[in-house]
């Protein structure tokens, strides 16, 4: 996306907390708002988890607009810092676009059902039982690990990278790294691997071993699917969401600060 913006067409959405409920009433008097089915962009209020609710939205609905967050949440790594309405537009128009391709993953129940489902941050893999998950693990149809024995083990895009996957001990990736991270929740063997940092060309296929006796649910992002046999995940190189940040206050930058945090 250019650095010259052009979006007249605004649409506001806000998650329920109050501090978000708050902003929404004071920037509702500040612009003409359109629904999103006709706007170029959209105002989102709230944390990072109502702005993966609103790109889940945009994904199912097949429109896909830019979103400008404004942190009314906690953490906000995916929103701006929230400076007031005064002259809003002028800031939206002046953000710079950062484009994020999701995983797409298709899971296979025991039953033989098949799900297909979209993540922005990660797809997980985790036990639901007591008793720790048996999982095969192949890369591009390749075996690599016959046997994870773990809590679980996920998937992360670079911008998924410093959530769930860092609280894991997974890396942090560039957003131009085109990598995945590949990390291990809690394993138990091997005892020694870490996890990996593959291209994101690749594509991974999980196997549950014992599924009956050690059942295991897929997370994307927000949505789950319980007792699957079988996960595959790649990146979903035809689709593009476009976040829009302030200058000097990036996903990129973010994603740097966070590797010197102490």
């Amino acid at each position: 996306m250019s650095e010259a913006n052009d979006f007249r067409k605004l649409a506001l959405v806000s998650s329920d907390s109050e501090r978000a409920q708050e902003a929404l009433g004071s920037l509702r008097r500040l612009h003409d708002w359109v629904p999103m089915e006709e706007a170029d962009a959209v105002v989102v209020l709230g944390g990072d988890g109502f702005m993966l609710h609103v790109l889940h939205s945009m994904l199912d609905s097949k429109r896909l607009i830019p979103a400008y967050g404004m942190n009314r949440g906690t953490v906000g790594f995916l929103m701006n810092r929230d400076r007031g309405g005064a002259k809003l537009l002028e800031r939206v128009n002046d953000a710079r676009g950062f484009t994020i391709n999701p995983l797409k993953c298709e899971a296979f129940t025991q039953t033989g059902e098949s799900c297909r489902m979209s993540a922005i941050n990660e797809v997980s893999l985790l036990r639901e039982t007591r008793q720790t998950a048996k999982i095969e693990i192949s890369v591009d149809e390749r075996v690599r690990i016959d046997e994870l024995v773990c809590d679980g083990v996920l998937v992360s895009t670079p911008a998924g990278s410093t959530a769930y996957n860092l609280s894991a001990n997974g890396p942090i990736l560039p957003l131009d790294s085109k990598l995945l991270a590949l990390t291990p929740i809690s394993p138990f063997r091997p005892r020694r691997w870490s996890g990996a940092v593959l291209p994101d060309r690749s594509t991974l296929q999980f196997r549950i071993r014992e599924p009956s006796k050690r059942p295991v649910s897929v997370v994307a992002d927000q949505k789950e699917l319980r007792d699957v046999a079988e996960v595959h995940v790649e990146v979903d190189k035809d689709t593009r969401l476009t976040l829009l940040f302030d200058e000097g206050h990036s996903l990129d930058e973010r994603i740097a600060a966070e590797q010197f945090m102490v």
